[in-house]
């Protein structure tokens, strides 16, 4: 039954989330049991142009290091923020949701020949946090229940979080910029006077993607759920549910 239980909540993951997260866990794995070396693994130019290692464009984001305390809470953020903008602000918009991702983790291979960065995966996590954190400006956050602040603050929180733990600024960096790059050409630009939609989601990723006909009475639970976790929840409830305990005290 359990076994029956886990396979239908893994099925109804949102396919993005779902393929994503599965590479990664399975990279790690695989890394994990030695059949994988992460030197196989990691985003080296010479080695993809000259040898045609085309995989590391790919690899680079899905290792995250050996199984741990930075895995496990990387792999909860990607996880949580992939599913909510997935069911979120790009529900019925697959293909523009995988759109998104290959314009992040291009401008982060770019980014990384520059600034000789290895592994992806935890830049390509803070973007996806970042853009949904803009979306969800008015949401407040509770990190560890020691800070509390508003959505918009969250990748800063995780960028001093990482430093901490002694990990690199730069990766953080780069996929704040990247995800603040995405926003204002998807969000920003378009709304202003003689704006226009700069990323223009190709026809093939639509057809490939194309959603099914969903029942238009099903009513998706907000974007800005917080998910159970002690790291990165909302600290507010609805004031529906404030006014109901009220009335059952009384």
């Amino acid at each position: 039954m359990d076994h029956l239980t886990f396979r239908q909540e893994y099925m109804q993951l949102p396919l993005v989330t779902r393929a994503y997260t599965t590479a990664c866990v399975i990279t790690t794995i695989l890394v994990q049991l030695d059949i994988v070396s992460p030197f196989q693994l990691y985003f080296n130019p010479i080695l993809i142009f000259r040898h045609y290692q085309l995989w590391r464009l790919l690899t680079t984001f899905l290792f995250f290091g050996p199984i741990g305390f930075t895995f496990l809470f990387n792999m909860i953020f990607t996880y949580r923020y992939c599913r909510m903008l997935e069911e979120g602000s790009f529900r019925g918009r697959t293909a523009d949701f995988v759109l998104m991702m290959m314009f992040g983790g291009t401008c982060m291979l770019i980014c990384a020949m520059f600034c000789s960065l290895l592994f992806l995966g935890q830049a390509f996590t803070i973007m996806l946090v970042y853009v949904w954190a803009r979306r969800n400006p008015f949401v407040r956050m509770n990190f560890f229940g020691l800070l509390n602040f508003q959505a918009p603050y969250l990748p800063w929180v995780l960028l001093g979080f990482s430093v901490l733990l002694g990990n690199s600024i730069l990766v953080d960096l780069v996929g704040i910029a990247v995800g603040h790059v995405y926003y204002f050409l998807e969000d920003v630009f378009p709304a202003r006077s003689g704006g226009i939609r700069i990323l223009k989601t190709p026809q093939f990723l639509v057809q490939l993607f194309e959603p099914r006909n969903e029942d238009p009475a099903y009513n998706p639970r907000p974007e800005e759920r917080p998910g159970g976790f002690l790291w990165g929840e909302a600290a507010q409830r609805r004031p529906e549910q404030q006014q109901e305990e009220e009335g059952q005290q009384q």
